[in-house]
């Protein structure tokens, strides 16, 4: 099309423009100014469910949970680790679009992005913060987790070392099942039987397994990478009960020894005396 075509194109547009008062075209303004908005950054995150890990595995080629000065043993069944994907944090933005598919999604969740880091935080600094927390998880988790072996005589506890492999995770929610990882790696009964279980739940040196975020994403991950049963947190219980998936069995803890005890019931095949989450 020749540039006196454009130019009589425009001012046809013009002149159709001029006879129409501003209310006329109300309606595709506002059409127009809904259609950016979807395309602009909102201020919410979305989450889904995310990868999950075995800690009784490899990532990267290299174990999750490496033990040294200590004879370690193989397990037949996987402990998951599990994790939720979040857009809308910093360094990772979502539009306005996305949100909105998110609100009608049931597997995901939004929330305000005020609730999820503080207002101002760089991408860089919820990168720092978020390995700062899986360092410590980790550092909790050995130490609960060698503890746990000393109390009870397991061999190789006393000189036991352990470093722990993961990229690109980060937060502390995976405490619980790192502690288990290593306790299952230390003992010469594979507590696993066999089977998949997946958990969560942050832990403290002491054994303490306390409240994570995202609980009902990372129960949808679970099922979804195959494992049956669930260790959820005490204290997260109002958020798993009316949420479990079909073929996914939840069982309540609050202690390293009790996610101990229920993993033991669990690869013996008599997890049906386990605790649900109940509402409060």
């Amino acid at each position: 099309m020749s540039a006196r075509s454009h130019l009589g194109l425009w001012h046809r547009f013009t002149r159709y423009c001029s006879r129409h008062s501003l209310r006329y075209f109300a309606g595709l303004i506002c059409a127009v100014l809904c259609f950016l908005v979807l395309l602009l950054p909102s201020p919410y995150v979305i989450e889904t469910p995310g990868p999950t890990q075995d800690v009784l595995g490899k990532a990267d080629g290299k174990e999750v949970i490496a033990i040294t000065d200590a004879t370690t043993h193989k397990s037949r069944g996987k402990l998951l680790l599990l994790t939720v994907n979040a857009q809308g944090v910093p360094g990772s933005p979502a539009l306005g679009i996305q949100t909105l598919i998110a609100w009608i999604d049931p597997q995901q969740q939004v929330m305000p992005s005020e609730a999820v880091f503080p207002v101002g935080q760089s991408s860089q600094e919820y990168k720092k913060t978020a390995t700062k927390q899986m360092t410590g998880s980790q550092d909790s988790a050995s130490t609960a987790a060698l503890a746990f072996a000393r109390k009870h005589k397991i061999a190789g506890a006393s000189s036991a070392k352990v470093e722990m492999h993961v990229e690109d995770i980060g937060g502390p929610s995976a405490g619980m099942m790192y502690a288990l990882g290593v306790i299952n790696k230390l003992t010469p009964v594979d507590e696993t039987g066999g089977k998949t279980i997946a958990g969560t739940g942050t832990i403290d040196g002491k054994g303490k397994v306390g409240k994570i975020g995202g609980i009902q994403l990372k129960m949808l991950a679970a099922k979804r990478d195959g494992a049956t049963y669930f260790l959820a947190p005490a204290a997260n219980c109002d958020e798993v009960v009316g949420h479990v998936p079909n073929g996914l069995r939840d069982v309540k803890v609050s202690t390293l020894d009790e996610a101990y005890r229920s993993l033991v019931a669990i690869g013996q095949g008599k997890a049906d005396s386990l605790p649900h989450c109940t509402a409060n």
